[in-house]
């Protein structure tokens, strides 16, 4: 649809625009938007949850209760666990990534912040982080919420994502580009 809000515009954003409003109507935003980010690092750092998570072979009835021991286990707040419960039975949690992401999105509109996602070769100093919001910010005027992940694939640079906007400056891009142009010659 044309004049959809690209952040809920699909099933997560859906699902994540529900998760937002019932944390705001409980006043439980802070506390849903940190316990996602604890399953995030969780789902980013273990390749067993994200096999869970993905694979279709695991019925509703284990997701849920994997999702409920590790939420426990992680003391994820009850607003949160049942979401996670709730996507697992309806057998969405394929996509609970890209429904943090949204929620991750709506909660810094809310604020008055752009979310960017930055990737690097290495990880990000806090001084080169700070100095990349500041530049953000002058060039987008509005406070920016930054989320960095490293990628050891792109030799050097940055990759930065603002909204619909990307910004490529790896070294990876500029050698596959050199690359091309190489070939088109010879």
């Amino acid at each position: 649809m044309a004049g959809e809000d690209p952040i809920i515009a699909g099933m997560a954003g859906r699902y994540a625009r529900a998760l937002f409003e019932l944390a705001l109507e409980s006043k439980k935003l802070k506390n849903v938007e940190g316990d996602l980010a604890k399953f995030k690092a969780l789902l980013e750092g273990s390749a067993d949850l994200e096999r869970l998570v993905r694979s279709p072979v695991f019925s509703a009835a284990d997701q849920q209760n994997a999702l409920a021991a590790i939420a426990k286990k992680a003391k994820i707040s009850g607003l949160t666990s049942n979401f996670l419960g709730l996507i697992a039975k309806n057998r969405r949690l394929f996509a609970v990534q890209d429904m943090i992401r949204a929620f991750t999105a709506l909660t810094a509109r809310h604020r008055g912040e752009v979310s960017a996602e930055v990737a690097s070769a290495n990880k990000l100093s806090n001084e080169q982080i700070k100095a990349l919001k500041a530049s953000l910010k002058s060039a987008i005027g509005q406070d920016v919420r930054l989320t960095s992940k490293v990628d050891p694939a792109l030799l050097g640079g940055l990759i930065v994502k603002v909204g619909s906007r990307m910004i490529d400056t790896t070294l990876k891009t500029k050698l596959d580009s050199l690359q091309f142009a190489l070939k088109e010659v010879g």
